[in-house]
């Protein structure tokens, strides 16, 4: 009897310390603030980006998400843009792929290039890749002066200023005409990062 006590008290002890320590080990782990540079290196993993993704358009297919969200990390780590960064822009471009607008989900542009109104709808990629691709190159011309690291399969490349916005906020009534552009881009990076962090 005082063996199954003891062994009790000893487990309960143990429950009670593993609870404990792995509350400590949340709260020393700090949550990464939402970046503001367009270059650097992302925090969200493929997963919570896909997870992200359909939380907000429930309509599109997982394996898609999740093939889109490995391609984004990609494409923006070989070109040195933060891809949190970019997957938000495309997410507000694309009413996180629900469309509606000018630019039609079979295009693959994944951030309204070359979208400017009805005469001029938008560009067409061949598949998704090429357009994540694009938007990256296209991303990485405004934040900084350093070429490209891979082929250019961004027909309006040329047309950027290359480095005159570093950050998200230089992107408004450049990229986009609408002044807001900025907050709603960062805006949604908080609510990335809520949902991962």
């Amino acid at each position: 009897m005082k063996n199954k006590l003891f062994t009790i008290l000893i487990l309960l002890f143990a429950l009670l310390f593993a609870s404990c320590a792995s509350a400590a080990f949340k709260a020393s782990v700090k949550k990464p603030e939402h970046p503001s540079n367009i270059m650097g290196k992302g925090n969200v993993g493929a997963e919570k980006l896909a997870l992200f993704l359909l939380q907000n358009n429930s309509k599109i297919d997982k394996d898609y998400a999740r093939k889109l969200a490995a391609i984004y990390i990609e494409e923006a780590a070989f070109e040195g843009v933060n891809h949190d960064v970019a997957f938000s822009q495309m997410c507000l471009e694309t009413g996180f792929l629900k469309y509606g607008g000018l630019v039609q989900s079979e295009w693959y542009n994944f951030c309204g290039l070359g979208s400017i109104g009805s005469e001029q709808p938008g560009l067409v990629f061949p598949d998704p890749r090429t357009g994540v691709r694009a938007h990256i190159q296209h991303l990485k011309g405004y934040a900084t002066e350093e070429p490209l690291k891979g082929q250019l399969v961004d027909p309006r490349y040329k047309y950027v200023k290359k480095g005159s916005s570093p950050n998200i906020e230089g992107l408004a009534g450049t990229w986009a005409a609408d002044r807001q552009y900025a907050v709603k881009i960062n805006a949604i990076l908080q609510r990335l990062y809520e949902f991962a962090f």
